[in-house]
C-alpha cells in the first residue's frame, strides 16, 4: 500500500484535500511524514502517516494507529529519557521539536532524526506535524570518521618526530612539536623562512630537497647537523607532497643512531683487527653444516690449511674432528646454553698430527643465517708438559715409595715383586722382571709382573755358559740397553729364539750392580709392538735398579746381622745371667745395709735414750735438792761428799734404776740457764761431781743424736716405701694458726714475734695436717737457731694457678743463693756447725713431704728483707670438696 490515510471519527473537520496534498509530497520524501493530535487528556490520535512508515519502523500502520505507544517502545533504553524531556520542553514552550536517537527494530538498531512543531488547537489540544528521517548511514559514517580522526591523532601524538608544513619557497606554514625536543616556541617558527632559522648550508640542502619533492612527487630524504644547547645533533628529514606547492617534512633526531653506527663501525674495525691478529685460531662457520665462512691466520698455523683450502669446506671435509660425535655434542650444548667456554677437544692437523685445544664458541646471526663463532686455544704443548710433569711426579713417588719400602721391609722377595709390579704400571709395559746372574746358579728370574696375554718368564733359568756370557756382554760396562724393535737389530740365534719364545718386540734393560759386579738386570719388555722408549722411562729404570741393588745389599747385611744377632743373643744370655747374679749380690748388700742400719740405729737410740734418762733424772734431782735445802743449814762431815746446789751426784751405771720411759725426750731447743758452778772433786770412789752446764750440754748432744737417728730412719723408710701421706680436707688458714699456737712457747723463749697476714677465706686444701705441722716447725726452728733472740716472722699466703703459695719471712741473717739452692738437698753441711747435720736432714724431709703433697718448696734470700721460706699446696678438687 503506497499510502495510508487514517481518518479519525473524532476529527470531522479534517479536509480531504489537505490529506491528498500531503500524500503527494510524502511519496517523494525519504522517511515518514506524520500528523498527530495530542489532546488535553494525554491521548494521541494519528491523523496521518506517510508510506515510509513500514520501511522505517517495520510496524504495520494499523498497529501504530491502534496504539501510538508502539513507537515509544522502539526507542533505545538509553535514549528514552532524552526523548521525553525534548517532548515536554516543546509542549511547554511551543518551540520547534528536534531529536536524534536510536530505535531498535526487528532488523537491528537504527538512528533516526525527528523534527516537528506543536500547534495549539481549540480546547487546548496540540497538533504535531513533523518528519522522521533514517540517518543510520550518516551516523555510522560519522562514527567511522571520528574513530579515524582519533586514530590519526593518536598516531600523530605517538610520533616523537617534528612535523612541518613548508611551502615551495621555504616558509614554515605549520608544525607539530609535541614530544619533540624543540628549543623555539611555535610562534617563533610559523611564518618564518628556512634561511632565517637554519644555517645557510642546512637551509640550502633543505630548499633543494623541497624543490625535488614537489617536482618529482616522490619521497626525499636528507641528513644534516645542527648545533643545539645539548651539543651538535644529527637529524634526518623525510619530505612528501602534502598540497599544491606544499610539502610535509618529518624531522627525526638520529644522533644516537649515528653514534651507534660509528660505534658499530669502530667495533667492526676492532673485531676485524682482533680477528686477524689474534694468536688463537678464530673461525666463522655455518651452524648447520659447519662450512667455513671466514678463518684467520692463526687457524692456518693451527690446522695447516690455507684460507683458500678451508673457506667453503666443512670441518668434515678437512677431516679436522678426531671424533665426529664431538661436533654433535658441541651443537647440542650450544643450542641448550647459547655459549661454550674452554671445552677441551682434540683435532687432527693437515699433517695428521693430533693436537689438543680449548674451544670457546657462541652462536651468532649473519644476514639471517645462524653461524658458529669459534675460538681455538692450542694447549698441546701444555698438555705434553703436564703429562711429563705427571710422569715425573709418578716417577718420584715410585722412587720414594720404593726407598721407604726398602728401608722398612727386610723381605727381599716382597720388595722385588712390588717393584716390578709398580714399574710395569708406570711404564704401561707388557712385562717387567728382575733376573739374577750367579756363577753357580746361572741366570734365574727373581720377580716378574706380566700381562696375562703374554707368556711369563717366571721360573725361567739357564745354565748355558755361552748364552749366559752373551747376555752378560749385552749389559757390560754398566750400560743401559735400549731396543725399540728387536727385528731391526742383529742378534744371535739363541737370543732371537728366546725373544720369539716370549714374544718380545722391544726391550729396555738396566744392569743391577752390586760391589761393582753384575748381580742381575731390571728388564722391561713390550710384546704388542715396537716401542720408542722415553728418556724419563730410561731414567726411572736406572734409578730403580740402584734401589734394587740397595735392597739386595741390605738383605745381605740383614743375613749377616741375623747371624751376628744369633751369636750376640748367646752372649747376652750369658751376660744376663752374670748381671742377675750381680743384682742378687747387690740386693744382698742392701739387705745387709738395712740390717746394719737398723741394728746400729737401735743400739745408738737405746744408748742415747738411756743417757738422756739418766742425765735428766740427775738434773731433776739436783733441782729438787736445791729447792728443799733449809736456809742456814750447815753441812756435817758426813755431808762433805754431798753435792751443793750447783753440783749433782752421779752414781755408777747400774746402781740406780731409771723411771723414765724409752720414748720420753726433750725438744731440740730446750735450754736452761747455765750459770758457772764451782768444780767439786769426788769424795769417794762411787760418786762423781759434775757441773750443771756439763749435764745440760750432754743432754743437748744426746737430743741432737736422737733427732739425727730418727731423721735417718725416716729418710731410709721414705726412700724404700714412700712417705705415708694421709690427705684430708683442711682449712689452711685455721691449720697455720693452730701450728703457730703450738710453736708459741719456743717463740716466746726466743723472744720472737709473728705477724699473720694470711686471709681467713683461703680455699680448702687436701693435706696431712701432722706432716705439715712438722714442716712449719722445722722451718721456724731453722730460723730461730741461726739468729739471735728477737727475730720477727711475717706470714702470708696467696692463691696462684690452682695452688696456695705460703711464705714465712724473717728479718734475720741471710745466706747466699747457692746455699738457698742447696738448702733442701740431702748432704752434710759445715762440720763446724754443731747442729748442721740434723737441720739438713730436716730440710730434706720437708721437701719430701711437700712434694708428696704435689707442691714445691724453696728459700729466697734478700739482703734487706732477710730470709723467706715458701711452699705451695694444690687446692682441693670439686669432687674432694663434695665428699661427705
Amino acid at each position: 500500500m503506497d499510502e495510508i490515510v487514517v481518518k479519525s471519527l473524532s476529527t470531522p473537520n479534517c479536509q480531504q484535500e489537505v490529506i491528498n496534498v500531503l500524500s503527494k509530497i510524502a511519496v517523494n520524501l525519504p522517511g515518514v511524514i506524520f500528523q498527530v493530535l495530542q489532546r488535553q487528556d494525554a491521548s494521541v490520535s494519528v491523523l496521518y502517516l506517510s508510506s515510509g512508515c513500514q520501511n522505517l519502523f517495520e510496524i504495520e500502520p494499523e498497529v501504530i494507529a491502534a496504539d501510538f505507544q508502539a513507537l515509544s517502545k522502539l526507542i533505545h533504553p538509553q535514549d528514552i529519557k532524552a526523548f521525553r524531556e525534548s517532548i515536554t520542553i516543546c509542549s511547554t514552550t511551543f518551540t520547534p521539536w528536534h531529536w536524534e536517537g536510536r530505535i531498535i527494530t526487528p532488523s537491528g538498531m537504527k538512528w533516526i532524526q525527528a523534527t516537528s512543531s506543536a500547534e495549539p488547537q481549540q480546547e487546548g489540544d496540540l497538533l504535531w506535524n513533523g518528519l522522521v528521517m533514517d540517518i543510520t548511514e550518516q551516523k555510522l559514517a560519522q562514527e567511522k570518521l571520528q574513530e579515524s580522526e582519533a586514530r590519526y591523532k593518536a598516531i600523530l601524538s605517538a610520533i616523537p618526530d617534528l612535523m612541518f608544513r613548508i611551502s615551495r619557497d621555504g616558509e614554515y606554514l605549520d608544525l607539530k612539536s609535541e614530544g619533540a625536543n624543540v628549543t623555539l616556541a611555535r610562534e617563533e617558527i610559523v611564518g618564518k623562512n628556512l634561511q632565517e632559522l637554519l644555517p645557510s648550508d642546512v637551509a640550502a640542502i633543505s630548499q633543494e630537497a623541497i624543490a625535488k619533492t614537489l617536482d618529482t612527487g616522490t619521497l626525499q630524504t636528507c641528513e644534516y647537523q645542527l648545533p643545539t644547547p645539548l651539543g651538535v645533533r644529527d637529524y634526518e628529514a623525510r619530505l612528501v607532497v602534502s598540497g599544491e606547492d606544499e610539502i610535509l617534512a618529518i624531522v627525526r633526531d638520529i644522533t644516537e643512531r649515528k653514534q651507534a653506527e660509528i660505534a658499530l663501525q669502530n667495533l667492526a674495525q676492532k673485531f676485524a683487527k682482533a680477528f686477524s691478529c689474534s694468536p688463537d685460531s678464530i673461525t666463522i662457520s655455518s651452524l648447520k653444516e659447519g662450512r667455513f665462512l671466514e678463518v684467520n691466520d692463526s687457524f692456518v698455523k693451527l690446522s695447516g690449511y690455507q684460507p683458500d683450502e678451508a673457506i667453503g669446506k666443512t670441518s668434515f671435509d678437512l677431516n679436522l674432528w678426531l671424533d665426529a660425535a664431538d661436533r654433535l655434542k658441541l651443537i647440542q650444548e650450544l643450542q641448550a646454553t647459547g655459549a661454550i667456554r674452554n671445552l677441551e677437544l682434540q683435532f687432527r692437523q693437515k699433517s695428521g698430527e693430533i693436537i689438543t685445544v680449548l674451544l670457546s664458541a657462541e652462536i651468532i646471526d649473519l644476514d639471517g643465517i645462524p653461524c658458529l663463532l669459534a675460538v681455538h686455544h692450542d694447549i698441546t704443548q701444555r698438555k705434553q708438559q703436564e703429562a711429563k710433569l705427571h710422569l715425573s711426579t709418578e716417577r718420584d713417588r715410585l722412587l720414594a715409595e720404593t726407598l721407604v719400602r726398602i728401608r722398612s721391609s727386610l723381605n727381599l722377595e716382597q720388595v722385588l715383586q712390588t717393584t716390578v709390579t709398580e714399574v710395569r704400571q708406570f711404564l704401561q709395559a707388557d712385562r717387567v722382571f728382575i733376573t739374577l746372574n750367579n756363577a753357580n746358579l746361572g741366570v734365574k728370574t727373581l720377580a716378574e709382573s706380566v700381562d696375562p696375554k703374554y707368556p711369563s718368564v717366571s721360573g725361567w733359568s739357564s745354565n748355558d755358559e755361552a748364552y749366559i756370557q752373551e747376555l752378560r756382554n749385552l749389559l757390560k760396562n754398566n750400560i743401559v740397553r735400549v731396543v725399540e724393535d728387536i727385528t731391526q737389530i742383529p742378534l744371535s740365534s739363541k737370543v732371537t729364539a728366546h725373544c720369539q719364545k716370549f714374544q718380545t718386540r722391544a726391550s729396555l734393560a738396566v744392569p743391577i750392580m752390586l760391589d761393582e759386579e753384575l748381580f742381575g738386570a731390571l728388564i722391561a719388555n713390550q710384546c704388542s709392538a715396537p716401542r720408542q722408549w722415553q728418556p724419563i722411562e730410561i731414567d726411572l729404570l736406572q734409578q730403580m735398579s740402584e734401589q734394587v741393588a740397595i735392597a739386595i745389599h741390605q738383605s745381605r747385611i740383614y743375613q749377616e746381622l741375623a747371624q751376628l744377632n744369633t751369636n750376640l743373643e748367646h752372649q747376652v744370655r750369658e751376660r744376663t745371667a752374670q748381671l742377675q747374679q750381680k743384682i742378687q749380690e747387690v740386693e744382698e748388700l742392701h739387705r745387709i745395709k738395712d740390717v746394719v742400719l737398723h741394728t746400729v740405729a737401735h743400739d745408738l737410740r737405746t744408748s742415747v735414750m738411756g743417757n738422756l734418762m739418766v742425765l735428766k733424772n740427775l738434773l731433776n734431782q739436783g733441782v729438787r735438792n736445791a729447792l728443799t735445802q733449809e736456809p742456814g743449814e750447815t753441812q756435817t762431815h758426813k755431808d762433805i761428799a754431798t753435792p751443793k746446789d750447783s753440783d749433782l751426784k752421779i752414781q755408777r751405771v747400774g746402781e740406780t734404776e731409771n723411771s723414765l720411759t724409752a720414748s720420753e725426750h726433750l725438744p731440740i731447743a730446750s735450754s736452761f740457764a747455765a750459770s758457772p758452778l764451782p768444780r767439786v772433786l769426788a769424795s769417794s770412789s762411787s760418786q762423781i761431781l759434775v757441773s750443771r752446764s756439763i749435764i745440760e750440754r750432754m743432754i743437748q748432744g744426746n737430743d741432737r743424736q736422737l733427732t739425727m737417728i730418727n731423721s735417718l730412719l725416716e729418710i731410709n723408710c721414705s726412700e724404700k716405701e714412700g712417705l705415708g701421706i694421709k690427705l684430708e680436707l683442711v682449712q689452711f688458714s685455721t691449720l697455720l694458726a693452730g701450728i703457730f699456737a703450738q710453736l708459741q712457747p719456743i717463740l716466746t723463749q726466743n723472744q720472737a714475734t709473728v705477724k699473720n697476714l694470711i686471709p681467713v677465706d683461703l680455699p680448702l686444701v687436701m693435706a696431712d695436717a701432722s706432716r705439715l705441722q712438722k714442716v712449719v716447725a722445722h722451718l721456724v726452728t731453722r730460723s730461730l737457731e741461726n739468729n739471735l733472740p728477737g727475730i720477727n716472722f711475717t706470714l702470708s699466703a696467696t692463691v696462684e694457678s690452682g695452688m696456695i703459695r705460703t711464705q714465712i719471712q724473717d728479718n734475720g741473717v741471710t745466706m747466699s743463693k747457692l746455699e738457698c739452692d742447696r738448702l733442701f738437698d740431702l748432704h752434710v753441711r759445715d762440720p763446724q756447725d754443731c747442729c748442721s747435720t740434723s737441720i739438713g736432714l730436716k730440710m730434706y724431709l720437708c721437701r719430701q713431704v711437700i712434694k708428696a703433697h704435689g707442691g714445691e718448696i724453696g728459700a729466697i734470700t734478700n739482703r734487706k728483707r732477710g730470709l723467706t721460706f715458701w711452699f705451695t699446696l694444690p687446692l682441693a678438687t670439686t669432687s674432694a670438696t663434695n665428699r661427705p
